[in-house]
């Protein structure tokens, strides 16, 4: 009989701690999760897929608009925010029930409240202690707001899938994944909106063709793009606007500020300093490569460790975690050519190196672009323009790289990372015959390299 309440102890149900927790306990492992916020974590209930649901209410203006090239007349329009909102919410609640069914009928014990650290092997929950063997953290992360004059006034991405009436006009402030995204979704469902960014161009870490020109489609969405600026401070007004005080001296009245300006490791209450848990500078969980803090029984996996923020990497970690538990598996995760995308409009989908870092790297290499307006726009008389491409090693032949801008970016590239993951070259895409006609099917016809 073991000496423990439980075998595994899983703080956080999000997508990383409810796969280990589901995956151990179908394995005969005596598991307890507990969760003091949401069930299914960040990405099902404030981020991508609430979030996703919104860009696609926000992108039908556009199908209106270019229904009329194709023939339909579409009638009198108009969105109404509550019936989007509480139409997510059901969703999202139905969603909540299925994590809870997963769980529970996977055999786990499911708590509702904040787990905090008592010892190495004890967890306490709403006041009454658990032990386990092993304590696993998945607690994800937690939207950063900066200290600024009028910090009050800032929502983050917890609360904008819930505001009570939708603005007139908005600023996002960022130049991420959250911020570039929701910029579209509030200027597609028909605010007057402004994307403020503190550096010369958003999207950091990604191929600058593909920053210049996503930044060049935004704009024509009705998106006033601030770069090289920021908010010094938010004054509350008389009529409940909003005044803005920027960095360069001007000044901005809008209903309503979202800051998307990072997340940091969700790590309070956990009782790590008492157990003396390592962390980084920012808070995230130190871990090695089989995911164990330097105290041996407490394990760490997903974004409070601080390495790709992505969910499907948070499952790959919970996964590799508790097969190398319970079955002695290798719990070495792949962190190479991690396909992503941003849904902004229109999308981003990318795998692999960017120009810049193939270049840094000391790689000699072609470099392959197309530029081209889909062939649906041909008569929508949208003037969008999609952007394909490829980075390929000449001494290799192989294709390092995939980066595309257009609709259903996420889409197609998610198919080409299969083959980036398998190694293809150039040639093997200069032999896949393509799907016709498709925008995806310009990714196998490109032949010429640009020229220095």
């Amino acid at each position: 009989m073991s000496a423990y309440d439980f075998d595994l102890f899983v703080i956080g149900a999000g997508s990383g701690g409810v796969r280990a927790a589901r995956m151990a306990a179908a394995m005969g492992v005596k598991v307890a999760v507990t969760e003091d916020r949401y069930l299914g974590g960040t990405c099902v209930n404030v981020g991508c897929v609430p979030k996703k649901l919104f860009v696609y209410a926000s992108h039908y203006k556009e199908e209106f608009n270019d229904a009329a090239g194709f023939g339909w007349t579409v009638g009198e329009r108009s969105f109404d925010w509550p019936t989007l909102r509480d139409r997510k919410n059901d969703e999202i609640s139905r969603l909540n029930g299925i994590y809870r069914n997963l769980l529970v009928n996977s055999g786990c014990k499911l708590l509702e409240g904040r787990g905090t650290l008592v010892d190495e092997h004890t967890v306490a929950v709403n006041g009454k202690n658990y032990t386990a063997e092993r304590i696993l953290l998945a607690t994800g992360g937690w939207p950063f707001v900066p200290e600024i004059p009028g910090k009050e006034h800032i929502i983050s991405s917890n609360e904008v899938f819930f505001l009570e009436s939708f603005p007139k006009r908005a600023v996002v402030v960022g130049g991420g994944y959250i911020a570039v995204e929701f910029a579209g979704i509030f200027a597609g469902l028909g605010a007057e909106t402004s994307l403020i960014y503190r550096g010369d161009l958003f999207l950091r870490g990604f191929d600058r063709d593909l920053r210049e020109f996503v930044a060049q489609e935004v704009a024509k969405k009705h998106v006033d793009l601030k770069f090289n600026n920021n908010i010094e401070s938010i004054e509350k007004q008389a009529d409940g606007s909003l005044l803005l005080t920027l960095t360069d001296g001007s000044t901005h009245e809008t209903d309503c500020v979202l800051y998307a300006t990072g997340r940091v490791p969700n790590v309070n209450d956990l009782g790590l300093e008492a157990l003396g848990v390592e962390q980084q500078k920012n808070g995230a969980i130190i871990v090695n490569d089989s995911f164990q803090t330097n105290v041996p029984s407490v394990y760490a996996i997903g974004d409070v460790i601080d390495r790709v923020q992505l969910t499907p990497v948070a499952l790959a970690e919970g996964m590799a975690l508790v097969r190398h538990l319970y079955q002695e598996g290798n719990p070495a995760v792949d962190y190479d050519l991690i396909p992503t995308a941003v849904f902004c409009q229109p999308n981003i989908g990318t795998v692999g190196l960017s120009e810049e870092q193939a270049r840094e790297q000391g790689k000699d290499i072609d470099v392959y672009r197309s530029e081209f307006r889909a062939m649906k726009h041909t008569m929508s008389g949208s003037d969008e323009r999609t952007l394909m491409k490829m980075i390929v090693e000449k001494s290799s032949d192989k294709v390092l790289g995939v980066h595309m801008v257009g609709p259903d970016a996420g889409e197609i590239i998610q198919g080409l990372a299969v083959a980036l993951k398998a190694g293809a070259t150039k040639a093997v895409f200069d032999a896949t015959i393509g799907i016709h006609p498709t925008a995806a099917e310009e990714f196998v016809t490109m032949r010429e390299p640009l020229k220095k």
